[in-house]
């Protein structure tokens, strides 16, 4: 299966990717507004891959007037549901459904290791008001945990965790260097929330039975070495959150 048809497949998932991925934090969502936020005024803001929200809510929270887009009917469907009052279209990084020079700023969550990179950078550049903000943002789980690490171990590794660790993300013209900054937290998760973050992912939504299966099978032992997960119990994922941004010339 391509990486086109991986990146499409997370509608099949949506109520598991509303439960088991984590949101945001504020202040990374802050950080990457603050150069648009120079102007002034209330921002006009699009969260490009938007799936059902998770980075939508916290961009609403700032206080920006927001779009979503996504490729997935269903992920929209279940972002209309959590997030309300936000206009959603159908479209991706390369093709926007958005006017000329019409935001502050377009925001990506979990997504620009999906695009392709010229035509993408190109078309945000489309979209933005010169001065205006692309900002890139990834949540990593934290492998230096001796759990987190046989967990991830257990449900494999994914393309936006494979890209952070060698070069990260760049962009094209007319965009120039990215700036990078960093958060670390953690995120309490229960049994439930955890099968539903390894359901979640591209990889297990499209495996085969014999895959599944074997991913099932080794999520299982690392989660049944959890005590804190027992009796309905919790256990703190850690996370890093990279943030990058660059300014649109």
């Amino acid at each position: 299966m391509t990486d086109r048809e991986k990146s499409t497949s997370f509608g099949q998932a949506a109520a598991a990717y509303e439960s088991g991925r984590p949101g945001y934090p504020a202040e990374a969502v802050a950080w990457l507004l603050e150069p648009a936020r120079e102007r002034g005024r209330a921002l006009r803001v699009a969260d490009v891959g938007a799936g059902t929200g998770k980075l939508t809510r916290t961009i609403v929270e700032s206080g920006a007037d927001v779009v979503a887009v996504d490729p997935d009917a269903d992920m929209l469907a279940t972002l209309r549901e959590n997030v309300r009052g936000v206009p959603t279209f159908a479209g991706t990084a390369e093709r926007l459904p958005l006017p000329d020079a019409a935001l502050d700023a377009v925001l990506m969550g979990q997504a620009w290791h999906w695009v392709d990179v010229g035509p993408a950078s190109r078309e945000v550049a489309r979209v933005l008001r010169s001065g205006g903000v692309l900002g890139l943002i990834w949540n990593i789980r934290d492998d230096s945990v001796d759990w987190v690490r046989r967990f991830t171990a257990a449900m494999g590794g994914s393309n936006a965790e494979a890209l952070l660790a060698s070069t990260g993300p760049r962009v094209a013209d007319p965009f120039g260097g990215l700036e990078h900054e960093e958060w670390r937290w953690e995120r309490r998760l229960t049994r439930d929330q955890l099968s539903d973050l390894v359901v979640s992912r591209s990889d297990v939504i499209t495996a085969d039975p014999a895959t599944r299966a074997r991913v099932d099978a080794a999520i299982e032992e690392v989660v049944a070495s959890l005590p804190d997960l027992a009796d309905g119990g919790s256990v703190a994922l850690p996370y890093v959150t990279h943030a990058f941004r660059a300014r649109r010339p």
